[in-house]
């Protein structure tokens, strides 16, 4: 069985004398993984690299079976990754949490939202929203996704400013008032369009996502966020200052 498709690189291993174990998450077949036959060498590096955008060609006498990948570059984003701290820790993190996504079950969707993302990663004034909203899609892609359209009280979809850290649905203003300090502080940007953030709002949300991931994804499997969370934050904060006060 043989396949082509577009993939993104999430990470590599090597695998025996200078081949290597090559997972991506493609277009329409979700994360997969397969041998690259001289994968290790210098010469396939640059292209084997966390973010880069591939045209893969896959060939297996079995679907069930590991499987050879041909790998050609389509946007290699590795220099430009890299030389961002915190696009650097970030490309670590999200594949981290794409890991999680079962072997072949396709995401076409978020396919889409992390091609987005990292052709914007490297810059630093947009880096802290992108992932925010990558983490939301994660949520969403996993079956835990947020309900930020309308009130939990009320069902209305105006003025809404909490999100509940219990059922992780949006509140209005009005009912959430009495309860304001057991509440989230919903950041418009999460509401969709893509407003300029106010100082604060991308720290807001990024503890809204990661509150939500670590309670319904990674705790109950008996996991924790990589350091390249924490990263990302840490060189984010460096790198635009303003925007976490």
């Amino acid at each position: 069985m043989d396949w082509v498709d577009e993939g993104i690189v999430l990470g590599v291993r090597r695998h025996g004398e200078g081949h290597a174990i090559v997972e991506l998450l493609t277009r329409a077949r979700g994360r997969y993984l397969g041998m690259v036959r001289g994968g290790a060498s210098r010469r396939q590096a640059p292209v084997l690299q966390p973010g880069n955008s591939v045209a893969a060609v896959w060939r297996g006498r079995l679907d069930a079976h590991l499987g050879t990948y041909t790998l050609e570059p389509l946007v290699l984003r590795t220099d430009a990754l890299v030389a961002a701290a915190h696009a650097a820790y970030g490309v670590t993190h999200m594949a981290a949490l794409l890991h999680l996504l079962p072997e072949r079950d396709p995401h076409p969707g978020l396919y889409a939202t992390l091609g987005a993302v990292l052709d914007a990663f490297e810059v630093p004034r947009d880096a802290g929203l992108l992932l925010a909203r990558f983490e939301l899609a994660m949520l969403a892609e996993l079956g835990f996704g947020l309900e930020l359209d309308a009130c939990a009280a009320t069902g209305g979809r105006n003025d809404l400013a909490y999100v509940s850290p219990k059922s992780g649905r949006a509140v209005s203003r009005v009912a959430g008032a009495p309860y304001a300090d057991k509440l989230f502080p919903l950041p418009p940007f999460l509401l969709g369009g893509l407003p300029d953030p106010a100082p604060g709002d991308v720290e807001a949300a990024l503890r809204i996502t990661g509150h939500f991931l670590a309670r319904r994804v990674l705790e109950p499997r008996g996991l924790a966020f990589s350091e390249a969370r924490a990263g990302f934050i840490a060189a984010w904060r460096r790198a635009v200052p303003d925007h976490h006060q």
